[in-house]
Parts: C-alpha cells; structure tokens; sequence
C-alpha cells in the first residue's frame, strides 16, 4: 500500500481508488492559503487561492490519509501529477492514522505520499493580508469552479473531520456571501 496525505481538496474530492481512507495528521506543517490557482480556481490572468503546507515548527496539521493499493499507484500518482501541476512539489511524511475518518486517537503511523506548493515556485504567493486574500478568493472562478466554493467546501470538511483550522476558517467567514470585507465597519 501507498499513503497519500490530503490536507486541502482532497479530504473532500479524492477522486482516486483508494482500498481505506482515514483522518491522519502530520506535525511540523501548517496549511495556509499561500498558492496561486491558475489551472482549478482562477486562470492564468487572474489566479486564485488555493491552500498549500508551509513548515511551522511545533504545529499539527489534520488531513485525510489515503491507502491506494501498489498496483494503482502508477495510474493515480499520474492523475495527481496533473492535478498538482502548478506549482506543488511530492514529499513523502510521517503521518499519524486514526482507527477512522475523524481525528483523535493516532493508532498507526505511516510513511504518506504529499503535494505542497514549492516556496521557490511562481505559483507559491506567500502571507497577504486576509483582505486581500478574500477579495481574490470572491472574485476568482477557474475550470473546477468558483473559489468560494473551494474554500467553503474545506471548511465543512474540516469540520466533518472534527478538526478546526483557524486560518480556514477566517477566510471562510470573510469570504460567505453576505460577509462584509475583511476590515470594514
């Protein structure tokens, strides 16, 4: 068996054969809306925001482990390829399994697979103000759909998960419809 880490779309939109899928979480990383999305959530001219893993000492991150049977491997390492073209680079990590698909207990630990968006690539835009990270966020609509949706669409799963992400979750309330700009009165 191969592990693959999730930590953004792919806790919820896997779209892989797996063989088990199980809450894992990784120490050492934090998840952070510091990704250009040119190719899923914005176009070339007007990326969007995507998340990506930045190193943080001390910290841990939950996500979604996948077991994909060796045999596949080949065939979904080159759907993820694809999927993961801008700008992510694959790693291989620790990960901490549950017994299931929420967090708590770690019960196992395995090697796991992970894509993360390279600092010294193009595409890897850093720390911005959540102001403006929100404006792109609400503006920006690619080949898989809106931002918005994306950034939503993580937030739930997380809290499916049973996890909370503090980052996440301030974009995702700056970015409901409804929310007012990130500042304003």
């Amino acid at each position: 068996m191969i592990w693959l880490f999730g930590y953004g779309s792919l806790i919820w939109r896997p779209d892989l054969p797996f063989r088990e899928r199980r809450a894992a979480r990784v120490t050492g990383w934090a998840r952070r809306f510091w990704q250009a999305s040119w190719d899923h959530r914005g176009t070339p001219d007007s990326p969007g925001r995507v998340v990506t893993l930045v190193a943080s000492p001390g910290a841990t991150l939950w996500g979604m482990a996948y077991a994909i049977a060796a045999d596949d491997w080949p065939g979904v390492l080159a759907v993820l390829e694809h999927r993961e073209q801008a700008g992510y680079q694959r790693l291989s990590l620790t990960a901490g399994l549950t017994a299931g698909e929420r967090a708590g207990d770690v019960v196992d630990h395995v090697t796991a697979e992970v894509f993360v968006g390279g600092e010294d690539r193009p595409e890897f835009i850093g720390p911005e103000p959540l102001a403006a990270t929100a404006a792109i966020v609400r503006r920006s609509h690619g080949p898989s759909g809106a931002n918005v949706d994306y950034v939503l669409a993580l937030e739930r799963a997380l809290a499916e998960l049973g996890v909370r992400d503090p980052d996440v979750e301030a974009l995702a309330d700056a970015v409901r419809p409804g929310a007012l700009t990130p500042g304003a009165r």
